[in-house]
């Protein structure tokens, strides 16, 4: 079932996205070569906590195997989503996904960055450039009138056509009082086809594209999501509700983009 959103809930959605992204804010500070991954986690539990939220990833039931165990999920140059932060050092030329969740006054927030790790192939920012000029696009669509078909088709012609990979497997979604809710919102589809969008849904866009090809492989831990060719994938994802005029961007990477500055991509 699919819950439309009142004025007032999205404002508390917005609040729990917005703390995402000063979550976002706080890792863009640390993400440097000889940090761990599970360094990034701790910082974000920490100021998540501290903020009066719960970590909504930690725990999260998994139904092929134990629930997730950290706050946070990083993804390491390969790995597409649902990387287990632990003890992999970040070195100079890596990426990573950082996708952070939180539930705040009953509802939920839900964005994603990739970042670089000092200097990067300007091949790999390329991918990331082409996949955050994607989600915006996707976003574009994202009105009234339109159906989910044209926010899939809008992010997966934009790069297709720059020969880049976009995952089938795995989706954006619903959001709201619970982390995932319907509808599925897929990064490719056709046009004209899908669910139609009205004023009051709320979804996370959340494009996730391949270097290579798009394949990909389930590492034994269960969660961890990896590129079968072993090239780099890119992940940003944003919450936006659906509003008359243009779509509401209920996150935010300024707080990112402020700490990165001319770095940001």
């Amino acid at each position: 079932m699919v819950f439309l959103k009142t004025d007032d809930e999205i404002e508390l959605l917005r609040k729990s996205n917005l703390l995402v992204a000063q979550t976002l804010g706080e890792i863009a500070k640390v993400v440097r070569p000889g940090v761990t991954t599970g360094e990034l986690d701790r910082i974000a539990e920490e100021f998540i906590r501290d903020n009066g939220a719960v970590p909504t990833f930690k725990g999260f039931p998994n139904p092929y195997g134990s629930p997730f165990p950290a706050s946070i999920c990083t993804s390491v140059n390969e790995q597409v989503v649902h990387g287990i932060p632990g003890n992999i050092v970040l070195k100079d030329g890596d990426i990573v996904s950082v996708d952070c969740g939180t539930y705040l006054n009953g509802f939920c927030g839900d964005s994603a960055y990739t970042f670089c790790v000092g200097e990067v192939d300007e091949e790999v920012r390329r991918l990331l450039r082409t996949t955050k000029e994607a989600l915006y696009l996707g976003i574009e669509n994202a009105v009234p009138g339109k159906r989910l078909g044209d926010i899939g088709y809008a992010i997966q012609q934009y790069c297709e056509s720059n020969s880049y990979g976009v995952v089938r497997e795995f989706v954006g979604h619903g959001i709201g009082k619970e982390m995932h809710e319907e509808p599925q919102v897929p990064n490719y589809g056709r046009r004209g086809y899908g669910m139609t969008l009205k004023k009051g849904l709320c979804i996370a866009i959340e494009p996730m594209i391949t270097l290579g090809n798009r394949q990909i492989v389930m590492e034994d831990d269960g969660w961890s999501v990896r590129t079968r060719d072993r090239k780099c994938a890119a992940h940003f994802e944003h919450t936006i509700a659906v509003t008359n005029g243009k779509a509401d961007i209920l996150s935010s990477f300024d707080f990112i983009e402020d700490v990165l500055g001319d770095n940001a991509i």
